[in-house]
């Protein structure tokens, strides 16, 4: 159940492709090899009433939280987490280059007990690579 949440400052519109970016992590969800196929999700919210540092309008960001099921330790979490960052990263890169910008990625463990889920995508992946 790894699930990517995006917040971004809407000054961002037109400087960068949401949807790519929310591909560029997804793709790197997928291949740190950690997740299952069938429960990666990213999505994105566009804030637009936000404040940031000292309240200059051309200033923006864009924070991602993920939420993971236990059962993963220490080392693989952080590994995981570096290369998705590093992906993210990358892909803004001319936000940086271009803007005062800020980025940052939290990485959250749910508790099994107090998780509940209901999803039937994983059997519908399984199903179509069984059949080719």
């Amino acid at each position: 159940m790894p699930h990517f949440t995006i917040e971004y400052s809407a000054n961002l519109d037109g400087r960068v492709d949401i949807g790519a970016a929310c591909e560029v992590v997804r793709k790197a969800a997928v291949e740190t090899g950690i997740f299952p196929l069938g429960g990666i999700r990213v999505r994105a919210v566009r804030c637009e009433h936000y404040a940031i540092a000292d309240n200059r309008q051309d200033y923006g960001f864009l924070d991602m939280v993920l939420r993971i099921g236990e059962g993963r330790d220490l080392k693989t979490r952080k590994e995981a987490g570096e290369h998705v960052f590093q992906a993210l990263s990358r892909h803004l890169d001319p936000v940086f280059a271009s803007s005062k910008f800020a980025l940052s990625f939290d990485m959250q463990i749910n508790d099994k007990d107090t998780s509940w889920k209901r999803n039937n995508i994983h059997d519908a992946l399984k199903m179509e690579a069984a059949n080719g």
